[in-house]
């Protein structure tokens, strides 16, 4: 296997992306917030004391997505000319999904990861006062296109 990330000396280094062509690429990612019964009912009624929970995950999640190169020491500066944070309340839980697109060099895999773990960080946040139990849970990868390795996908369960 060739990691690479790694030069011919072992050293991590970022790889040079300069010549590939722009592409159209899209990565969406899914995750879940377990939560308490009384956490599951007040947001679907709307009652978690610090607010609009939901809103304030969604525009975590696009605002992060925006910042991966901040945070991954190799991640390239690329745009995100697009990206959508869904929030569902399920039974026990929230299903988080993030869905990133760009038209550059290199995927938005870590953009599509980042959006779904930072609004869940968020949605525990708004709910900690009233379940600090809240986890996140089963986040990756469910589906990519565009780029060199074309089109991909699968669901959580499979993971």
């Amino acid at each position: 296997m060739e990691f690479t990330h790694l030069n011919s000396a072992g050293t991590a280094y970022m790889v040079d992306v300069t010549e590939k062509q722009p592409t159209v690429r899209t990565a969406t990612a899914e995750g879940e917030v377990a939560c308490s019964p009384e956490v599951m009912t007040a947001l679907r009624e709307g009652t978690v004391p610090k607010g609009d929970v939901l809103a304030v995950a969604r525009i975590a999640g696009i605002s992060a997505a925006k910042k991966v190169p901040e945070l991954l020491p190799l991640a390239h500066t690329i745009g995100v000319h697009g990206c959508a944070v869904d929030l569902e309340l399920a039974d026990a839980h929230v299903k988080i999904t993030a869905t990133v697109r760009t038209a550059d060099r290199t995927g938005v895999e870590m953009e599509a990861l980042t959006a779904v773990n930072v609004a869940a960080l968020a949605l525990i946040d708004m709910v900690k006062g009233v379940d600090r139990s809240a986890f996140i849970r089963r986040c990756g990868i469910v589906a990519k296109s565009g780029g060199r390795s074309g089109d991909w996908s699968r669901t959580l369960s499979e993971a």
